[in-house]
């Protein structure tokens, strides 16, 4: 008897214990801090979260300001207003970890490392969360990833982020194949620039861009553009298209880098000046002007962008002499277009000068660089 007393006695305690578990009217139950029922639970009763953007990829310039779309809503409709998370990330154009740009909860707001204070919701309508980003630098390029978390509910859509631009092969003044991967970073970044990405190099060359020496690009992979086969370039049994040495030692190995540029606030411009000048009284003059010499990816960029056509040689930054044809014509070098070389010159030689000259910034308006 006192066993049977003990048996009924541990039967209550159970279904004592059974009683206090949460009861699931729909199978799905899970805690959330901001929507709760008050006991930290809620249950969606087959209300589902969406996330969408009407927009895959985004092309812009450097410079200017940005919005990528994406909105969220509920199906069925919610009779009342929720607390969401919103969280936009960034993954770089040549791919690795994905890092935050902005979280925001309710009325707060964080920004994060390089995009702090140029990035914010739009938030025009319920349930619009894009991203606007104020004066574009040319690594803002890549994967953004717009995240809604509503409790154990997480959707988000991806958007593409791409600078419109023009790819330039760069060596340096000391000659072909000198560059390791991390100089060739450099060197691109000195010329206003950064390193191209495959589908960069790759639109450039169905635009017609040909070079036969090879170069870095941001992967670590070294290519390089061929639209004329020739023997130097692969032989004349390829055809056209990129030519690959496919991943590189990026410390061993040593070769040129294609480098990209976008627009930019400012203003590229051949002086005029009454005698040529060497390298030293080119630098001068354009300090006169008050402006400074141009930069090999700015000479790019206001050719691409501005269509600047001067048959005229001229000094730049970086010590190489060049010039800019939009539209060829005899004595210009070859019937095609493009910004044509002469190389790296003694800085004794006497040639004109292109300048640069940045546009006026606004009062309080913080300066942007790439």
């Amino acid at each position: 008897m006192a066993k049977m007393r003990l048996l009924l006695v541990a039967l209550l305690q159970l279904l004592d214990r059974c009683h206090t578990v949460p009861r699931f009217s729909n199978g799905f139950l899970y805690h959330d801090i901001f929507n709760n029922n008050g006991n930290g639970e809620i249950s969606y009763n087959g209300v589902q979260l969406h996330v969408a953007s009407d927009q895959t990829s985004v092309f812009t310039s450097r410079g200017g300001n940005v919005t990528l779309p994406c909105r969220y809503w509920y199906e069925p409709p919610l009779s009342s207003p929720r607390r969401t998370r919103v969280k936009w990330s960034w993954q770089p154009i040549t791919g690795g970890q994905e890092s935050d740009v902005l979280v925001a909860i309710g009325n707060r707001l964080r920004t994060f490392d390089r995009f702090h204070n140029r990035v914010h919701l739009r938030e025009d309508s319920v349930g619009d969360v894009s991203l606007e980003i104020v004066g574009l630098h040319l690594n803002d390029s890549g994967r953004y990833r717009c995240e809604v978390i509503d409790g154990l509910e997480d959707q988000s859509v991806p958007i593409d982020l791409e600078l419109r631009g023009v790819v330039f092969p760069y060596q340096p003044h000391h000659g072909r194949y000198r560059l390791t991967f991390s100089m060739a970073q450099q060197a691109c970044e000195e010329q206003e620039a950064v390193m191209a990405t495959f589908e960069q190099l790759y639109t450039a060359w169905e635009e017609g861009l040909d070079w036969c020496n090879a170069g870095w690009l941001a992967d670590g992979t070294v290519q390089y553009p061929i639209t004329l086969p020739r023997l130097p370039c692969g032989g004349w049994g390829l055809a056209p298209g990129l030519r690959s040495y496919g991943p590189r030692h990026k410390h061993a190995h040593r070769y040129d880098a294609f480098c990209f540029s976008s627009s930019l606030k400012g203003k590229v411009y051949y002086l005029q000046h009454p005698h040529k000048l060497n390298f030293s009284e080119a630098t001068q003059a354009c300090g006169d002007d008050a402006a400074h010499m141009a930069k090999v990816g700015q000479l790019y960029a206001a050719w691409k962008f501005t269509g600047l056509d001067q048959c005229d040689a001229g000094w730049l930054a970086d010590g190489s002499v060049r010039y800019p044809i939009t539209n060829p014509r005899p004595n210009c070098g070859p019937m095609e277009a493009g910004v044509r070389s002469f190389g790296f010159p003694a800085p004794r030689h006497k040639h004109g000068v292109y300048c640069y000259k940045a546009e006026p910034k606004p009062f309080g308006e913080e300066i942007v660089t790439a």
